[in-house]
């Protein structure tokens, strides 16, 4: 449940499902004229997550996301939001397995499940750094979902 404690849910939640990834990294620094990739500015690096199986899961993250960040020190915790709602934080752990794979675990369920994530669903990760992330929702029609408002903008129709 979000909205309570500053947004940031806490819990354990477990799960077993794998998503598969496609990632893309930006430029080191945002500034960059050198890429021609079009990126928001602050994004630092952006990849892809097709949702497979349980989407409740625990989910790998791409290897080359994991080898970017491993300059931090290997984070435990990840901050995410989901872009059209950017007002409720989840912080949700990382786990590392032997051969340094990445995966979203404990509380990747509530974020999940509170955004109603299904298999077939995309999902673009925006990393910020300090380990802050946005999430874009895409459904299986690959129409982006917004969060934002949803009870008040049935209201005003």
């Amino acid at each position: 449940m979000s909205g309570r404690g500053g947004g940031r849910p806490r819990g354990r939640g477990r799960g077993r499902g794998r998503g598969r990834a496609e990632c893309s990294p930006s430029p080191a620094t945002p500034s960059s004229s050198s890429s021609k990739m079009d990126v928001e500015p602050g994004v630092l690096f952006e990849f892809v997550l097709v949702l497979k199986g349980d989407p409740c899961g625990i989910q790998r993250l791409p290897d080359s996301f994991a080898e970017y960040v491993a300059g931090d020190d290997r984070p435990r915790t990840m901050h995410l939001w989901v872009a059209s709602c950017g007002c409720y934080w989840w912080i949700v752990d990382v786990i590392y397995d032997a051969r340094g794979k990445m995966y979203l675990n404990i509380d990747w369920e509530k974020f999940a499940r509170h955004h109603s994530l299904e298999a077939g669903f995309i999902l673009l990760f925006s990393y910020f750094g300090d380990r802050d992330m946005s999430v874009k929702v895409f459904d299986e029609t690959r129409c982006r979902r917004d969060y934002h408002g949803d009870s008040t903008d049935e209201e005003d129709d």
